[in-house]
């Protein structure tokens, strides 16, 4: 009987690689795997997406490749990467041969919240300070000059990509949502994680795992059970 795919879709500036630590962790209780954006680690010479609706158009024909025939999928992603692996769901969703078991969304308010006090269009120094404070934290590689020079496109990109979204259906997910959030999160509050019920044509859950905004960096393993929780019992 085949594994449960959960395929990570990456938070603003970060790659395919911030979810290789989650492997071992994963175990023989699901099959982990990521999706790479372009303009980072080895897509980096590729231009990266602005937009969230073509981004989700670009990343399905990988996603198909990873889902169709494979078992049940769950979709996760973090932030950015919770609106655009909502996007990806609704496609899935609407393709035959796909079984989406999940969506999983954390860090994020409802798909319909915009951002206030938006970082896009500010100066270097000011929109590294906003985005700090979005992330909760900032890359020591942000801190050297050259990197920073070579990394701010992309963050840049994906920053305006994530402030523009607009969703491009109303209508609710065919499938379960879960909606998680680090307890000590002072970027998203309960209520607003809890929005997501909206967008949930299936069943909907809220869970809080014990961490800030970026809980799943400093506690994955309670994100991994929240996965291993949603995926559907193949024995």
């Amino acid at each position: 009987m085949s594994k449960t795919v959960v395929l990570c879709v990456p938070f603003a500036g970060a790659g395919a690689s911030v979810f290789r630590p989650w492997v071992p962790l994963a175990q023989d209780r699901f099959e982990l795997a990521a999706l790479q954006l372009p303009g980072r680690e080895q897509r980096f010479a590729e231009e990266p997406y602005r937009d969230v609706a073509l981004a989700a158009d670009g990343l399905l024909p990988e996603v198909l490749d990873r889902a169709k025939g494979a078992g049940p999928v769950v979709l996760f992603g973090h932030s950015l990467g919770a609106v655009l692996s909502y996007e990806i769901a609704h496609r899935l969703a609407a393709t035959d041969g796909v079984e989406l078991a999940a969506l999983v969304v954390s860090g994020s308010p409802g798909p319909w919240t915009r951002r206030e006090n938006g970082a896009s269009g500010l100066g270097d120094d000011e929109f590294l300070e906003r985005v700090k404070e979005f992330a909760g934290y900032r890359h020591d590689a942000l801190e050297d000059p050259e990197m920073r020079e070579l990394l701010l496109p992309t963050l840049r990109a994906d920053v305006e990509m994530h402030e523009s979204y607009v969703p491009s259906s109303d209508k609710p997910l065919p499938a379960p949502i879960v909606s998680v959030r680090g307890t000590a999160d002072t970027l998203v509050t309960g209520e607003q994680a809890r929005e997501w019920s909206a967008a949930a044509g299936g069943d909907f859950r809220f869970v809080e795992v014990e961490g800030g905004h970026m809980y799943l960096v400093d506690n994955p393993e309670g994100l991994i059970d929240v996965l291993a929780d949603v995926c559907p019992d193949r024995s």
